[in-house]
Formats: C-alpha cells, structure tokens, sequence
C-alpha cells in the first residue's frame, strides 16, 4: 500500500524556538548550561510535546534519551553511543550523539515490506543535512529558507535527490506541507483528489530505543 511519511526536525521546524534554552532558561541555570555546554551534546526535550497534548500524534520520536536517576537527577544520554564506540561515524556535518541520516535509513528499510512510501522531511539545522541526503527520487525536502540546512542544499542542488520546496514560517509551512502530502495521496490510483483537511497520516511502527550504560555526569 503506497502512502506518506512525514519527518519533522523539533526546535526551529515544530516550534519556532530553542527547547534547549528555553527549558535551561526557565530553571535559571543559563550560567551553568553555559559553562557546561562544551563538554556535553546538544539535547532537545521532547517534554513539550506531551505537556501540550501532541506527543500521541507522532507514531515515532528520535531523541537523545534521558530519565531521572534515583538521586532525583536528570541523566541524559546520547542516542549514539559516541562514548563507548566511534559513534556513528558520519562525515554530513552530523553532530556526534545522532546522525539523522542513519535515522532516516532504518526507516526506509522499514518501509521495505509495507510497499512504496513517499517522505516529506522538514528540517533547518546542519544536522538535517545529512538525512535530505538520503532522501531518494519521489521523496520531497522542506528546507526552513535562510536557515543553515536550506544554505547547505542551495549551495548544490543536484545533490539531492528530492524534490525541494522552501519554507519560512509556520503559515508557509502548513501550506506547503498540506499541498505535498495531497499530492502523494491523490497520485494513488485509488485516492480521490482529497481537500486540503480530510486526510490522515500514514503511521510507521514506534521504534523503542535502547538505552545506553554510560550516563553524562553533571558537576554540582
């Protein structure tokens, strides 16, 4: 059965901000953070997600995993092990603890048996690069313009397989994405030409993701 799969990147493509800053911010430990910072990999916290009541709309969600310890401490993990190993060792301007390219490839291999699936990826950093990379013919890429993925892709084109269309703002976004996923859905010969609204994602498995040993120590 052909279908969609979208792919969003979280900070500056879910929401328009840095989850990061935003929730070192408001514990008031920004001197800390920064001081910290150097030592340790970037993490988003996808606590927003659920504090807002959307997590349930997502059928997977790739992060560096974390838990509170039983001294009541925030531990958080890389989601590849660059502490034990060479990490993923991937040359696409991936940061250590996650290559989004390896991501995207198990999911492709997931598909495999489900048929033909078409993906959307929406992304802005450097580290969404790598992943637009592995995107094949058929497959659309959603560059945030003027941000640091979108300079990568315009800067050669041809690399990329997918079909490119730019985005700025969340407005723009909606519009962009609907128009896309309707235009996979109605090249199904079964699929009638859909409004805009009356569609539902096509959903992938949820992958459970194994938790590592090592955990950041935090200086207190």
């Amino acid at each position: 059965m052909a279908g969609v799969i979208v792919i969003f990147d979280f900070d500056k493509t879910i929401i328009d901000n840095n989850s990061d800053n935003w929730v070192v911010n408001s514990l008031g430990a920004t001197a800390l953070f920064e001081k910290l910072l150097p030592t340790m990999p970037w993490n988003s916290l996808m606590t927003i997600l659920r504090h807002h009541g959307l997590f349930d709309y997502f059928s997977e969600i790739n992060t560096n995993p974390g838990f509170v310890d039983d001294e009541g401490k925030l531990r958080i993990q890389p989601y590849h092990d660059f502490f034990n190993s060479a990490s993923h060792g991937c040359k696409n301007l991936c940061p250590p603890n996650m290559c989004k390219g390896l991501i995207i490839k198990r999911i492709q291999d997931s598909m495999i048996s489900e048929g033909k699936k078409r993906i959307i990826y929406l992304g802005d950093g450097k580290g969404d690069y790598c992943p637009s990379l592995k995107l094949g013919e058929g497959d659309f890429m959603m560059p945030r313009k003027n941000y640091p993925v979108w300079e990568l892709i315009i800067s050669n084109p041809p690399l990329l397989k997918a079909e490119i269309h730019e985005w700025s703002d969340a407005k723009e976004l909606e519009k962009v994405l609907l128009k896309l996923i309707n235009i996979v859905l109605s090249a199904e010969k079964k699929t009638p030409d859909l409004p805009s609204m009356d569609w539902k994602f096509q959903s992938v498995s949820r992958f459970p993701h194994e938790a590592f040993l090592q955990v950041l120590r935090v200086p207190h």
